[in-house]
């Protein structure tokens, strides 16, 4: 089952980018957000690695394929301006279609190398505490849990 990444087209990112913000909110409420917090989070980062709706170098967005067809998406990039050797997965998403089948696993494996071979000493990634299968994905892949946060409602 080959997996391969490549750049994604205007067109991909575009549609891509009409439904991870949305997403991304909907996480952070689910994770304890207020949802105008959650809101004003995913715009502030958006905007700042999507300026004018392409990625801010050295972003990159890929398109996952399996056996050639799309699968999925990833972003990845530095961590931040202080720290153009640590790399971080903004986002990946794996379409349902293709979930359970290692694709998930094997584009982790890709950007991995990808984040490497622009000099990245370490690869990073959030993973909210009820994507279990995600987190149980990342612990077998060698990613270690570098901090939590929990919270109990009063």
């Amino acid at each position: 089952m080959p997996v391969t990444l490549r750049p994604a087209s205007e067109p991909e990112v575009a549609a891509y980018l009409a439904h991870a913000r949305d997403h991304y909110v909907s996480e952070r409420i689910r994770a304890g957000d207020a949802p105008v917090v959650a809101a004003r989070n995913a715009d502030q980062s958006f905007s700042r690695a999507f300026p004018d709706g392409r990625p801010a170098p050295p972003n990159l967005v890929f398109t996952v394929e399996h056996d050639g067809r799309p699968a999925g998406v990833l972003w990845i990039g530095p961590q931040g301006a202080q720290t153009p050797d640590r790399w971080w997965v903004w986002d990946i998403v794996i379409d349902e279609a293709f979930r359970g089948q290692g694709v998930g696993r094997q584009t982790m494996l890709l950007a991995e190398t990808e984040a490497r071979a622009r000099g990245a000493i370490e690869l990073g990634l959030n993973v909210f505490a009820h994507n279990e299968v995600a987190a149980g994905l990342y612990r077998s892949l060698g990613y270690e849990v570098m901090a939590m946060q929990m919270r109990k409602p009063l």
